[in-house]
């Protein structure tokens, strides 16, 4: 199993864990290097209030979650003895995605995004840690998607203007409403599609972490970092 002082350690500087692998799982990496990579997060509520006491969250300069992420996993992998990893440094962009389908039961949602059987779609990965040490590993969860069982899918019903169809996501039709004053509802309460979605429902992001998401969406389509 991972180390309980990994673990113990994940946790006391705010972040959650999410699964690991070894490293001949993804054949891109290098395994004389790395034996385990283990991917670190946010699930839920959980975290959120790590970042918001930080100094980051109160400096009032760019990418402040990004920047939170790169010190604490940063030290963590320090303390660790291992090689912090990040989704958001590139290019090459590290496929971050691909790794979380080999760490947990992850899968793609109807509008796009990964879901998890728990989780639902109230979760993020903010970095990894890669190991020389091979750790004994439990067995992969074998759980299916929750959205083949969910026969109405109201994530692609509830947009208020269709941006989310079985044929994709339409970014122009979702970033043009949420620059609206009918969009403000979006950017305040959340994504409706997201929303929508039952899985999880009792983890949803408070409605600070929600904002704090959909601005930076916002700004992201404007030529800002993406958060």
């Amino acid at each position: 199993m991972i180390l309980p002082e990994i673990l113990e350690a994940i946790s006391a500087r705010g972040l959650s864990y999410r699964g690991a692998f070894h490293s001949e799982v993804d054949g891109r990496l290098t395994s004389d290097e790395i034996g385990t990579l283990v991917l670190l997060g946010f699930t839920g509520r959980d975290n959120w209030s790590s970042f918001a006491t930080s100094p980051e969250a109160a400096d009032g300069m760019p990418d402040a979650l990004d920047r939170w992420s790169l010190r604490v996993i940063s030290e963590l992998g320090q303390d660790l003895d291992a090689t912090a990893i990040f989704p958001f440094r590139g290019p090459p962009w590290e496929p971050f995605l691909r790794w979380a389908q080999l760490a947990e039961p992850v899968f793609q949602s109807p509008i796009g995004m990964l879901i998890h059987p728990d989780w639902g779609l109230w979760h993020a990965w903010r970095g990894a840690l890669a190991f020389h040490q091979r750790f004994d590993l439990p067995k992969p969860d074998r759980r299916t998607s929750p959205c083949e069982s969910c026969a109405e899918k109201p994530c692609l019903t509830a947009c208020p203007v269709r941006a989310f169809t079985p044929a994709g996501y339409n970014v122009q039709a979702c970033t043009a409403h949420i620059s609206t004053l009918e969009g403000v509802d979006c950017i305040y309460r959340g994504c409706r599609a997201r929303l929508a979605c039952p899985v999880g429902a009792q983890h949803r992001y408070s409605s600070a972490q929600m904002q704090f998401h959909m601005q930076a969406f916002r700004k992201t389509q404007k030529g800002s970092a993406l958060i």
